[in-house]
């Protein structure tokens, strides 16, 4: 592992670290845009029962999470300490990840152990090859400045994703089934898994680790008292559960929202595109063209107040969406475009932070857990992507709701309450909560230079 000589990362290597996320987003957000659609509607499994599903293997995240980011810190090899991950479960991450949306024609239980099973298994694999990724970032340069820019090169690649899946995924299932969806939706993912595992392996060759961590010898327990006692971190985890809760509404509830409040079909609206899918790749073309205002508006008013402004005026605009009447289709697409377009630079400021606390951390208690506090991160990220995901499936379970009948009008306007109102109130608390994060820009200059000054001195 190279020494911190150079802080300044090539375009070569910041665009090769974006496409860690792309592959990522593959199937973060086509898991979280398509799982409950394609569990409800094509596997037939009952909202409620999908809601449980979506939740229970959180339970195991709570341990796996964790135990990952430990693991990570601890790893030492000649290719490095986080990047090897990607190099080893490139290939089941893509292999798990084709299989969650494979599930067989059998009776009713079958399926539901098959989703269990391979659900649980694709979280797991998430997890194990994410947290090292995230991570990743907080060693291949000591400058803050340059790991913001970082991040927005990753949420590039994040979105750049959410595009693919936004785009080609829905149009990929009904041409490769033939207008069937139940034999395109596994043949359609098979293509994404390849194409995100040639990503992963893409981000293991273009990058390296530049900050060498100190040998961890610490206990565990220590460690995790470490992270308790950072407070910028557990402000930060708290928004990461309210802002992944109030996305994961959103994501879930998108298609039969579209479907069967505004009575889209599948008949191409707009060039190949059907008017799902047009809503999700304008909202991520929106979401992409934010990205590139982060450096604007962390300069401008930096990271935190940023981060809340935009977090605040997104919920607003969410908010704003239940007014639309059933016909206003092209009033949802211009706000849902407005959104996206605000809600853009927040992931990449967020991911900036972390990195920030992780310092924070370090110069507070002599203990670098990059490793460990993203993985907590990300399990509260997952678990709020599950408890919104998992409400979702509550509701219309409690409501009534039975895909293969009509919905009355109480379903109808449930959908329209979940799409709107649930994840705006929750994005306006996520901003009210990124209140007590009091870690300024200034503050963080000067710990990265004095704990350069420290791993220069050790």
């Amino acid at each position: 592992m190279s020494s911190e000589t150079s802080q300044t990362l090539s375009t070569k290597e910041k665009v090769g670290y974006g496409l860690g996320d792309t592959a990522s987003n593959i199937f973060f957000f086509g898991v979280n845009a398509w799982i409950f659609f394609y569990y409800t509607e094509i596997c037939k499994i009952p909202p409620a029962t999908v809601g449980t599903l979506l939740l229970v293997p959180r339970l195991w995240d709570a341990i796996s999470d964790p135990l990952m980011g430990a693991l990570a810190d601890r790893t030492r090899t000649k290719l490095g300490t986080y990047r090897p991950y990607l190099l080893w479960l490139a290939v089941p991450f893509g292999l798990f990840g084709y299989l969650t949306f494979a599930v067989p024609d059998i009776d009713p239980t079958g399926k539901l152990i098959y989703a269990y099973i391979t659900y649980i298994a694709l979280m797991t694999v998430y997890t194990a090859i994410n947290v090292p990724y995230s991570a990743l970032m907080g060693v291949m340069t000591p400058s803050p400045a340059e790991r913001t820019k970082l991040a927005t090169f990753r949420f590039v690649g994040a979105f750049s994703g959410q595009l693919i899946i936004s785009m080609a995924f829905l149009p990929l299932v009904l041409w490769l089934g033939e207008g069937d969806k139940v034999s395109g939706f596994p043949r359609a993912m098979a293509v994404m898994a390849v194409l995100a595992t040639l990503m992963f392996f893409g981000t293991f060759y273009s990058t390296r680790e530049r900050v060498k961590p100190p040998e961890i010898k610490n206990d565990l327990g220590g460690d995790f008292k470490a992270l308790l006692n950072n407070k910028p971190w557990v402000v930060m985890v708290a928004a990461a559960f309210l802002t992944l809760s109030s996305a994961a509404v959103r994501w879930t509830i998108t298609p039969q929202y579209l479907k069967y409040y505004f009575g889209v079909g599948d008949d191409k609206y707009f060039w190949f595109l059907d008017k799902i899918s047009y809503v999700q790749t304008t909202g991520s073309l929106a979401f992409l063209a934010g990205v590139f205002l982060t450096g604007f508006f962390s300069r401008k008013f930096g990271k935190r107040n940023s981060l809340i402004g935009l977090t605040v005026i997104n919920g607003l605009v969410i908010l704003l969406q239940f007014m639309i009447p059933s016909t206003g289709y092209t009033t949802l697409v211009i706000l849902n475009i407005i959104g996206n377009l605000l809600a853009g630079p927040t992931p990449a400021l967020v991911w900036a932070i972390y990195t920030d606390v992780a310092d924070y951390g370090e110069w507070k208690s002599g203990r670098r857990l990059t490793g460990l506090a993203f993985s907590a991160a990300m399990f509260s990220q997952k678990l709020g992507i599950s408890i919104g995901s998992s409400l979702c499936g509550w509701i219309l379970g409690g409501v009534g709701f039975d895909p293969e009948k009509s919905p009355s009008e109480d379903v109808i306007q449930s959908f329209r309450a979940i799409a709107c109102i649930l994840p705006g109130v929750l994005a306006i608390l996520n901003g009210v909560v990124l209140l007590w994060y009091k870690l300024g820009d200034d503050e963080v200059e000067k710990i990265a230079l004095e704990l350069e000054k420290r791993r220069g001195e050790a």
